[in-house]
């Protein structure tokens, strides 16, 4: 199983998470750079250090998505630097105009530390998999990708999840080999 959130935030601590992703994107507009954020003048669950993707929608589409899959500084300045990161610095896509920030849609993903998963094979992998719920790491040599949870929304089927996560780490879709290695992880998401 993975990792349970060992905490949780009150919707006070997820409003001030979006409010900081969306004025970290309105800062860099103008300064091109993340906005500082000063950890100390936050709850102490915003002070700790935690792992976070930050995803943008523009009607409905992706518009961007940065992250990291380890916790090295604090909840509040992670989520201001993903944030500026998808805005501008996403490959797949133009930088976020001035224009499309009022009608961004911020999604913030918090993760648990992910755990190395057990299996014999790779059905015996896709009968360990919870669909909904487990984020996947997924490494096979120099080949390495993840999918969040959210990514069961569009793939959910465990066979066409783990095929599509191969093919984002760079291998063939149907790749086996007693090399691959996977971890899960769950995420607090907000909204």
């Amino acid at each position: 199983m993975p990792s349970t959130i060992e905490f949780n935030l009150d919707n006070n601590e997820k409003n001030t998470l979006l409010k900081i992703a969306h004025e970290s994107i309105g800062f860099g507009l103008k300064h091109h750079k993340p906005m500082p954020v000063n950890a100390h003048e936050y709850s102490l669950n915003l002070q700790q250090h935690r792992a976070t993707f930050v995803t943008l929608h523009l009607h409905e589409k992706l518009r961007g998505c940065i992250g990291t899959l380890e916790a090295h500084q604090p909840l509040i300045r992670d989520v201001a630097e993903h944030a500026f990161a998808a805005a501008f610095h996403d490959n797949r896509f133009v930088p976020v105009t001035a224009d499309e920030l009022p009608q961004l849609e911020i999604h913030i993903s918090i993760l648990t530390p992910a755990t190395p998963m057990q299996f014999a094979s790779e059905e015996d992998l896709l009968r360990q998999l919870q669909p909904g719920v487990d984020g996947l790491i997924l490494q096979a040599g120099r080949h390495r990708g993840t999918f969040l949870p959210s990514v069961w929304e569009q793939l959910p089927q465990p066979e066409d999840f783990l095929r599509h996560l191969k093919m984002k780490a760079g291998l063939a879709g149907n790749y086996w080999s007693d090399e691959v290695k996977v971890s899960r992880y769950a995420t607090l998401s907000i909204p």
